[in-house]
């Protein structure tokens, strides 16, 4: 599996309940159990997470944002709260009192600086990898295969976008044969900017929406760049948290 992989050595926050926080990320694309905890359990000051731990920060309100880790380069708010979901930010870079996180509003793959103040950081123990060649949804838990799903993908046209993005927020199903709840990714469409005059285009998992004979147990291509699958597969998903990652491979790139 192609995932892209990023390290961060010697992540050290100094902010407040936070100070003396030791950070070491390895791949965000590779989160693990959160330090004998269940997922979404806060990190202590002093704690060493694990390599294999995804950091996440959490948003209780809207926050500052910065190009750079500097008071001076303000660019405008981060949301605390995105399509009704509070914003749940993986950590992908940190400077002392300041923290990198991804971004789930357009454009892909947007990202900033915020203080570490302004939020609280939690792990994830899960990643999702989409592999849109294989067809595949693979859900992993500290790095051990739970899910290997066949999964209906985006067709030529309408391809689902590859790269590294991650669950923003669960949602309400709008109608029948999306499940019970649909994963809202970060990643949006490449080719759709307003999908049902929604204002937007965003790649979802779901429910199958009738296409449980074509998805079958190979897969296939009969979405818009969403990700649907066989119901008892999605309902395997429930237990991610929100700033999980969710890498796609083999889909398009801008």
């Amino acid at each position: 599996m192609a995932a892209r992989r990023w390290y961060v050595a010697a992540l050290s926050l100094a902010a407040g309940v936070l100070a003396a926080l030791l950070l070491t990320i390895g791949r965000t694309d590779r989160p693990g159990s959160p330090l004998g905890g269940p997922p979404g359990a806060g990190v202590s000051a002093g704690v060493t997470v694990p390599p294999d731990l995804t950091v996440i920060a959490q948003l209780s309100h809207d926050v500052p944002r910065f190009s750079e880790p500097d008071e001076g380069a303000r660019v405008g708010v981060v949301p605390g709260r995105w399509r009704g979901g509070a914003a749940a930010l993986p950590v992908i870079d940190s400077r002392p009192g300041w923290l990198r996180v991804r971004l789930a509003q357009r454009p892909n793959f947007s990202t900033a600086w915020i203080r570490a103040t302004d939020a609280r950081l939690v792990t994830s123990a899960y990643r999702i990898e989409v592999d849109v060649t294989a067809m595949r949804l693979r859900l992993y838990e500290r790095d051990r295969l739970t899910l290997d799903a066949p999964a209906g993908v985006g067709v030529p046209d309408n391809p689902t976008p590859a790269g590294e993005f991650f669950l923003a927020l669960f949602a309400a199903p709008p109608g029948p044969g999306y499940g019970d709840f649909i994963l809202v990714t970060s990643a949006h469409s490449e080719t759709i900017t307003d999908w049902d005059s929604s204002g937007d285009a965003i790649v979802g998992i779901h429910g199958p929406l009738g296409a449980e004979e074509e998805i079958g147990t190979t897969g296939a291509r009969v979405s818009h760049g969403c990700v649907r699958l066989h119901l008892a597969d999605l309902a395997r998903l429930r237990a991610v948290p929100a700033g999980s990652p969710v890498t796609i491979t083999g889909g398009s790139t801008p």
